[in-house]
């Protein structure tokens, strides 16, 4: 796996991102350099230490359900 760098935000910051999606709030994954959805699940990328809040560019939840 690649060396990723940990998510470099101001919590400040972070308190008031809200997911693009469905408006819920963000929590720092420093594993995978992202922002995720406390919500709906979606993985927003950090990219040079700038959160990328595009739909389009969210990395979206896998599918639960066992028969989908």
């Amino acid at each position: 796996m690649a060396n990723v760098a940990p998510v470099n935000l101001d919590p400040a910051l972070l308190d008031i991102l809200a997911c693009p999606n469905c408006r819920a709030a963000l929590r720092a994954d420093d594993d995978a350099a992202e922002l995720v959805c406390t919500s709906c699940g979606f993985a927003y990328p950090v990219r040079d230490d700038i959160p990328v809040l595009l739909i389009d560019e969210a990395r979206r939840p896998a599918a639960t359900d066992p028969e989908s």
